[in-house]
């Protein structure tokens, strides 16, 4: 279920990609009272122009723009993350499919432990988010390629693994000590596991909730912060679990942190959650592509999230993140296998024909180079009825 999600801005943080719903302050002689989609950048230097100062979006509506430059990279730089030695995605996706899957199952054995109120070894899964951190040093595409490979039934456990994953990526692209890139992964590890508490019913209900389940839902950050008391964690690391849900306006929670009280690590935590909980599959809905979340993560700065911080996080994602799916201007559909310097030209595996709708032999370009085909979209499996599972066991695992 699709529910309507209205955020009033001004005509600066207006962007392409949005869904006008109302204008409600403007200068000039001519009211505008339109509502619809801004496609181009174009259309908001219009209605700047005519005098449009406050406006009122539906987030719901987002969408793929026409242009590109809808998801804005940054001019500026992050302090360089440290070069190491990398070796071939083919190569390390042996190691990370099995580091993947001992993932999941220590989130299982935590999982269990935090429902029944005892403590747990912190340190498996502390020697794990070093071999986490160790393989995106090794090569960053092939953990995150897997972010990608879901299973609706397994979303709370996959979940904080695909974040730890990303979190390590992010940081590491702001260039953060080895030791920070660690304690963020380990965090994002850890930050939900209180969601083991919820009532299922309320935890994987399709619709709204109602107020009373949200209130119950809200515990899950105490639950987990709890759990991680309970071992004597980092208090740093518990801070950044805590605040996971805070937003710079004062209306998250638990504690309802505001603005500069909220940690660099823990906003990056919110950013990072909120993007994989978006682009998830659920039992109850398929999730988004990259793109649209994008938009969302766009559309939350920079009142909720931090408005530098998420253009960085796009910036490392890449604009068609890695694993994603898209459209390329051929009719063909291709998985992005790696990133190159320009965001809009990575590298591709194309697949499958939509001329004939049919799998044609898996072949890498590197669009950075072959100028006749480009990018139209980032798409997703379903809307194709693909299973994009069986395609990545058959053609990019080892």
């Amino acid at each position: 279920m699709t529910d309507s999600v209205f955020k009033t801005i001004t005509i600066d943080e207006l962007a392409p990609g949005m869904y006008v719903n109302e204008i409600i302050e403007q200068s000039g002689k001519v009211k505008i009272k339109s509502q619809g989609r801004v496609a181009r950048k174009a259309v908001v230097e219009s209605l700047r122009k005519r005098g449009v100062l406050k406006l009122v979006i539906d987030l719901s509506k987002q969408f793929e723009p026409d242009e590109e430059a809808a998801v804005p990279v940054p001019a500026e730089e992050p302090v360089p993350a440290k070069k190491k030695p990398r070796v071939s995605m083919t190569s390390e996706l042996v190691r990370a499919e099995n580091l993947y899957k001992q993932g999941k199952e220590i989130q299982k054995t935590l999982l269990k432990a935090v429902q029944q109120g005892l403590p747990f070894d912190d340190r498996i899964p502390s020697e794990f988010s070093q071999n986490l951190v160790a393989s995106v040093e090794r090569n960053p595409d092939a953990l995150l390629c897997l972010t990608r490979i879901r299973e609706k039934d397994d979303y709370l456990l996959e979940h904080s693994l695909n974040v730890a994953i990303i979190l390590a990526n992010f940081a590491r692209h702001m260039g953060m000590s080895d030791d920070e890139v660690q304690e963020l992964a380990f965090a994002g590890f850890l930050h939900d596991m209180g969601k083991i508490r919820v009532p299922d019913e309320i935890l994987h209900k399709p619709g709204r909730l109602t107020d009373e389940e949200m209130d119950v839902m809200k515990k899950h950050v105490e639950y987990g912060v709890d759990a991680l008391h309970e071992v004597n964690l980092n208090p740093d690391l518990i801070r950044t679990v805590s605040e996971h849900h805070e937003r710079l306006d004062g209306f998250g929670y638990p504690a309802g942190t505001k603005g500069d009280n909220i940690s660099t690590a823990g906003r990056m935590l919110a950013v990072a959650d909120m993007y994989d909980a978006l682009t998830a599959d659920r039992c109850y809905k398929a999730g988004m592509p990259s793109q649209r979340a994008f938009q969302i993560l766009i559309g939350e700065c920079p009142h909720k999230l931090d408005q530098a911080l998420v253009q960085q996080f796009i910036k490392c994602m890449g604009v068609y993140p890695v694993g994603s799916l898209v459209l390329l201007s051929n009719d063909k559909l291709a998985m992005v296998l790696s990133q190159n310097d320009s965001p809009l030209t990575p590298v591709v595996k194309v697949f499958y024909s939509l001329t004939g709708n049919h799998y044609v032999t898996p072949r890498d370009i590197d669009l950075s180079y072959d100028k006749r085909v480009k990018i139209e979209k980032a798409v997703k499996a379903s809307d194709y009825k693909i299973n994009f599972n069986q395609f990545f066991a058959q053609n990019i695992s080892p």
